[in-house]
């Protein structure tokens, strides 16, 4: 599909880049906050005398409420007002980094680190959502293009950055500079968000449907805890969870038709008659699966395995960042123009950096592995600015600017349960490989990008089914044109 020009409403153009800016600068903090911890994780070992129970809570927990509250944020700042909204929710994410950054016990990080993320799953709908209230048509290339870039660099940059404020600090300390650089930029967003994002103009008041946001939350905790915790819970009852959410989630399904037929749902399950939303978030929850459980298990193995400092491990992941920031601007552009054939021609390129870094490992099985992968890594990351960024606008292009927060909430509970999913499932290839190769680390690895691989391809498949898709009802509609001509 193509998206069709609109005129422009929402401000200035002058205040609408400022607006995107604040927008930005908050969506590249909060996403990054996912991957960053990563590398400090032996270090917060070291300081805090974490258990890896409690370890593995301080990386998951953040992922669990930034997904539980997405969709109800969006919805939300879609009744009530984003600009109020985004800003609460900044201030949480900023209060709770410095907590974080004072933590003297493992608990006390835990809980920080659990109400962080419920502030990241605040902010983030409400910058789509604005973006989407502040753009209109063709005009979303640009700014979608540059969040697009945002999301791409935050999640592969973390690591490096992580790496090189823990080599300032030291390895001992240096972990609590990983949240505090939250602060100051976190305060600064707020002023200048205070000032230049669009005012709420209050219509009539409309109810956020509690039923449904319980039933959704609680789906979407059934289903996270068993994927984030799969090394943690040993033994097979916690999958037991997952027919669990199925029931809960068709209980949401049942009460938001039902409600719907009275009032204004929490999610308007409509949106899944559009093809593009449909499809365009199967690839996106398939894409992030591979995406994000590439550095979850590269981290591990430059890191444990071939013993690199969180800053080398760090810069080995930068090509990828480097390729995905800058095809991600291009992509916001050409998206208008090409439609879905360029997310089907990233996930390709995507395809064959992870077979080239497959190759390159094969060779080249040691410590000259970060060089050997960058090429190949450049390659996977051009293809992924073009999948993230237009994958994005294509799915929300025919959403309504009055549901854009909640149908971006949906959309990103879909990419962290993905990301949530590919780290379990490439996650137990890995340590399963590793332990049968007697820490064969290479290995392990390159039978772990295979399922990476797995979920791209699948992914791939989706974006040539409504490219052929689109293809037909373009044929219909051309043939039912001429027959009534």
């Amino acid at each position: 599909m193509r998206i069709k020009p609109h005129s422009s409403q929402g401000g200035t153009n002058r205040q609408r880049n400022l607006a995107l800016a604040v927008g930005l600068i908050a969506t590249f903090m909060t996403l990054l906050d996912v991957s960053i911890v990563n590398v400090a994780v032996p270090s917060i070992e070291r300081a805090l005398k974490a258990s890896p129970s409690e370890l593995q809570w301080v990386l998951s927990g953040y992922a669990l409420t930034f997904g539980l509250v997405l969709v109800a944020a969006g919805r939300f700042g879609d009744i009530r007002g984003r600009r109020n909204v985004f800003i609460a929710g900044l201030a949480l994410f900023t209060a709770s980094s410095a907590a974080a950054g004072l933590a003297t016990s493992p608990e006390w990080l835990i809980i920080a680190r659990l109400i962080q993320g419920a502030a990241a799953g605040i902010v983030n709908p409400q910058v789509v959502g604005m973006i989407q209230q502040m753009f209109q048509g063709s005009e979303r290339g640009r700014p979608f293009g540059l969040l697009g870039s945002v999301i791409g660099l935050s999640t592969a940059i973390g690591p490096l950055l992580g790496g090189v404020l823990i080599a300032l600090m030291g390895t001992h300390e240096g972990w609590r500079l990983v949240f505090f650089v939250n602060v100051p930029v976190g305060i600064a967003a707020i002023i200048f968000g205070w000032r230049v994002l669009p005012p709420h103009h209050p219509g009539p008041r409309k109810s956020l449907d509690p039923v449904a946001v319980l039933l959704l939350g609680l789906g979407v905790t059934l289903l996270l805890l068993p994927l984030i915790e799969e090394r943690q819970w040993q033994g097979f009852l916690k999958w037991l969870l997952v027919p669990a959410a199925v029931l809960v989630l068709t209980g949401f399904v049942y009460w938001e038709r039902r409600y719907g037929r009275r009032g204004e749902p929490l999610f308007d399950l409509a949106l899944f008659r559009h093809r593009s939303y449909t499809l365009g978030s199967l690839i996106a929850l398939l894409y992030f699966a591979g995406f994000t459980a590439l550095f979850f298990i590269f981290t591990l193995f430059l890191q444990n395995g071939l013993r690199y400092s969180a800053l080398a491990a760090g810069l080995a992941v930068t090509p990828f960042a480097l390729g995905s920031a800058g095809t991600a601007i291009l992509g916001g552009r050409l998206v208008n123009r090409f439609g879905r054939p360029l997310v089907a021609i990233g996930l390709t390129l995507v395809a064959i950096g992870l077979v080239g870094t497959m190759v390159a490992l094969h060779f080249v099985p040691g410590h000259g592995a970060p060089y050997a992968t960058a090429a190949p890594l450049l390659v996977a990351g051009l293809g992924s600015g073009l999948v993230i960024t237009p994958n994005q606008t294509l799915t929300l292009a025919e959403v309504p600017v009055e549901r854009g927060g909640a149908a971006a909430g949906m959309l990103q509970t879909g990419q962290r349960i993905g990301s949530a999913a590919g780290i379990a499932g490439v996650g137990t290839v890995f340590f399963n490989a590793l332990a049968a190769t007697h820490n064969g680390w290479s290995r392990a690895f390159r039978d772990a990008l295979l399922i990476a691989l797995g979920f791209v391809l699948i992914a791939l498949v989706a974006a040539v089914f409504d490219i052929v898709a689109g293809r037909r009802a373009a044929h219909r509609r051309g043939t039912a044109a001429v027959a009534d001509g």
